[in-house]
C-alpha cells in the first residue's frame, strides 16, 4: 500500500467535537430533516445573525486574513446579512498560491499559504523530503489536517482545510438530509460509486461517506483500480492548458496523447465491468451514485443485453450528479434516465465542495436550505447582497454566496461560481417553509473562463502579500 493509499477510506478518526452553542444549535437541527425544512424564514434568520457573530469574532483571532477584510471593509460586528458580505471568500482564494509555488515544488512556501486559509497551527507539519503534491498531502493528514483538494479541471487545485471532526459532522449531516424527503440511509444496500475510493479529494471523501451512510459492510463497488492522485489531475489538466495555448511541443503532445489513450482504454473497460456489475445486481435494493453521463452509458449498455427500461429494485436509491461541461450528450439526458431507471428512489442535492451543509431537493425539485447555512444571493460581481427590491415576480437571481456554520478548519464564507433562483415564497410548491432554490442552476463561467468576482483580487493580494517570493 503506498503512502497516499493509507487510511484513505477512514471518514473521521475522531468524534464530533461540540461546535459553540449558537452555531451547534442550529447545526443539529438538520438532524430532523421535517422539523428543520419546515421553519419559517423569519424564526431563523435572528439565529443565524447571532451565530454568525459568535463565529466571527472567533475567527477573527485565528485567520489575520479575515481580520484585515474586516477592517479594511469596516466589519466590526455582524448585525445584519449585508454585514455578511464583505467578509465572503471569493471561491478562487482556495488556489491563490503562486503557480511557481506548485511547479517548482515549493512546499514550504504552499504550506505558508495555507496558513493564511486555515484555523490550526501547520507548523507541525514536516515538509522535508516531500516529492510532490500527493506526499505533501498525506504529510499534512499524517499530521492531523484534512485537507481535501478539488479536481483542478481548468490546471490549478483548490485546497480546502477541514478538521476531523468536521468532515464527521459533514457525513452526518449527509446522512440525515441527502434522501430527504423520500427515504433515510438504513447501511443495508449494495453501493455503485462511479468514481475512485482512494485519494485526498473532495470527489473521493462523498464516495466514502456514500458508503458510511448506506453501505453493507464489504459491499461498495467503485473504480478502485487505482488512487487518485492530485500530481497526475494536475499535470494533465496543466497539459492540455499548454495545448490549447499553443505552447506544447509536438513530442510533448504525442507523449501525453499516448499516455492519454492508454489510460483511456483502462479507464472504459473498469467502467464496463462496473456497469455489468450493476446490471447483474439490479433487482437488488442499491445505491447508484454517478455522473449523468456515467447513467446514460449503464442505460446503453443495459440496451445491449436486452434489459428493459424500469428494471430495478423500487427501493433503489439513485443519486444522478452534474458533469456534463463539454459532452454530446441529449437535451433530455434527465428525462431519459429517469425513464432507464424507471420508478425507484432518486434524490437530490445542491451544493459544491466548499459546502459542508448541502441542501437536499423536494418532491417539488426546489432545494431547501439548512438551518446552519446562511445562503446569500448576491449581484453578479458578489458585492451587494440582493433583497426584495431586487426581486421578480418573488424571485431572485444572482451569485450563491453563503457562510456556512459547520466549519471549525477555516472560515465558512464563499462567493461561488454559481446562478441560481431565490423564490422568496414564504411556502414552496411542496407545502413545506421557504425561501427556496430553484433547479435551475448555472455557472457564471464556463471551464476555462475567468470568473470576475469583484473582491477576488483584493483577497487574491491579502493572501500573496505576506508569502515568500
Amino acid at each position: 500500500m503506498t503512502e497516499a493509499n493509507a487510511g484513505s477510506r477512514t471518514v473521521a478518526c475522531e468524534q464530533a467535537r461540540e461546535l459553540p452553542p449558537l452555531r451547534r444549535n442550529l447545526v443539529e437541527l438538520s438532524l430532523n430533516p421535517d422539523e428543520a425544512f419546515n421553519m419559517p424564514a423569519a424564526s431563523l434568520d435572528p439565529l443565524r445573525i447571532a451565530a454568525a457573530q459568535e463565529l466571527f469574532v472567533e475567527r477573527l483571532k485565528q485567520i489575520p486574513l479575515l481580520a484585515k477584510r474586516a477592517a479594511d471593509a469596516g466589519v466590526t460586528a455582524i448585525r445584519s446579512y449585508h454585514d455578511i458580505v464583505p467578509l465572503l471568500f471569493a471561491h478562487t482564494v482556495y488556489k491563490s498560491y503562486p503557480p511557481a509555488f506548485f511547479a517548482k515544488g515549493r512546499w514550504d512556501a504552499m504550506l505558508k499559504w495555507l496558513q493564511t486559509l486555515s484555523v490550526a497551527d501547520l507548523s507541525n507539519v514536516d515538509v522535508s523530503g516531500v516529492t510532490d503534491v500527493d506526499h505533501w498531502l498525506e504529510r499534512l493528514w499524517s499530521a492531523g489536517h484534512a485537507v481535501l483538494c478539488t479536481s483542478g479541471s481548468s490546471g490549478k487545485v483548490s485546497f480546502l482545510t477541514h478538521t476531523f471532526a468536521d468532515r464527521a459532522r459533514k457525513t452526518r449531516h449527509i446522512k440525515h438530509t441527502q434522501a430527504w424527503p423520500f427515504t433515510h440511509p438504513t447501511k443495508d444496500r449494495e453501493v455503485f460509486w462511479f468514481g475512485p475510493m482512494v485519494g485526498r479529494n473532495s470527489a473521493v471523501e462523498m464516495g466514502i461517506t456514500n458508503e458510511e451512510n448506506w453501505g453493507k459492510p464489504g459491499c461498495t463497488h467503485a473504480l478502485d483500480k487505482q488512487p487518485l492522485l492530485i500530481s497526475d489531475v494536475s499535470r494533465s489538466a496543466a497539459m492540455r492548458t499548454r495545448i490549447a495555448a499553443g505552447t506544447a511541443t509536438p513530442e510533448e503532445i504525442a507523449s501525453f496523447e499516448a499516455v492519454q489513450a492508454q489510460k483511456g482504454v483502462a479507464a472504459r473497460a473498469e467502467v464496463a465491468a462496473l456497469i455489468d456489475k450493476l446490471l447483474d445486481m439490479r433487482h437488488e435494493p442499491l445505491f447508484i451514485y454517478g455522473l449523468w453521463a456515467q447513467h446514460l452509458m449503464v442505460r446503453d449498455r443495459a440496451r445491449e443485453r436486452g434489459i428493459p427500461d424500469g428494471d430495478f429494485n423500487p427501493q433503489t436509491v439513485l443519486f444522478p450528479a452534474g458533469g456534463i461541461k463539454g459532452l454530446n450528450i441529449p437535451a433530455d439526458y434527465r428525462e431519459q434516465v429517469t425513464r432507464f431507471y424507471g420508478s425507484l428512489i432518486q434524490v437530490g442535492t445542491y451544493g459544491m465542495t466548499e459546502m459542508a451543509q448541502l441542501m437536499p431537493r423536494c418532491e417539488a425539485r426546489c432545494y431547501h436550505i439548512p438551518p446552519g447555512l446562511i445562503l446569500l444571493l448576491l449581484d453578479a460581481t458578489g458585492e451587494r447582497l440582493l433583497t426584495q427590491a431586487d426581486a421578480v415576480d418573488g424571485k431572485l437571481t444572482g451569485r450563491v454566496g453563503f457562510l456556512d456554520l459547520l466549519y471549525e478548519g477555516r472560515w465558512g464564507g464563499l462567493i461561488s461560481g454559481d446562478k441560481a433562483t431565490l423564490d422568496m415564497a414564504e411556502r414552496c410548491a411542496c407545502g413545506r417553509a421557504g425561501p427556496v432554490l430553484l433547479d435551475t442552476i448555472a455557472r457564471y463561467a464556463q471551464t476555462g473562463e475567468e470568473d470576475h468576482i469583484g473582491c477576488a483580487g483584493t483577497i487574491d493580494a491579502y493572501v500573496r502579500g505576506g508569502l515568500p517570493t
